[in-house]
């Protein structure tokens, strides 16, 4: 997380979906890989859900945000860049930290797909037991 010319960088996650979110003063354009945010996530949920650090704080249209997302679908990407505004918020000011905090958007939600094991059907599926 740095700052460079009045802009904040910080990384946000959730499953495999990875944004990089770059914060600044402005009037609350969000841009998610080149497009509008509402051009580039297709439910008005995923841009609720985007947003929320930002509504929060009440400065919805007082902030500019730049954002590059990968992996995931739309719902991890959004919550991936809600982590990242989250966390570039912070590193803004940190006076804004137990507020967000308690909102719970600075937290990383690790839970991802467990992996396939070998031999088997699926991670915790196992084949049909046969005694004779």
């Amino acid at each position: 997380m740095s700052t460079a010319t009045n802009r904040t960088y910080a990384t946000g996650k959730r499953k495999t979906a990875i944004a990089r979110v770059w914060v600044s003063p402005g009037s609350g354009q969000v841009i998610v890989n080149d497009k509008p945010a509402d051009e580039y996530f297709e439910r008005e949920t995923s841009i609720m859900v985007m947003k929320q650090a930002l509504e929060l704080i009440e400065a919805a249209d007082q902030f500019d945000v730049w954002a590059t997302v990968n992996g995931g679908g739309h719902s991890a990407q959004a919550e991936a860049m809600r982590h990242g505004i989250s966390r570039a918020l912070v590193a803004m000011d940190p006076e804004r930290r137990s507020v967000i905090k308690r909102a719970g958007f600075l937290t990383r939600d690790a839970r991802k797909k467990e992996r396939k094991k070998y031999g088997q059907p699926g991670a915790r599926k196992r084949f049909q037991y046969s005694k004779r």
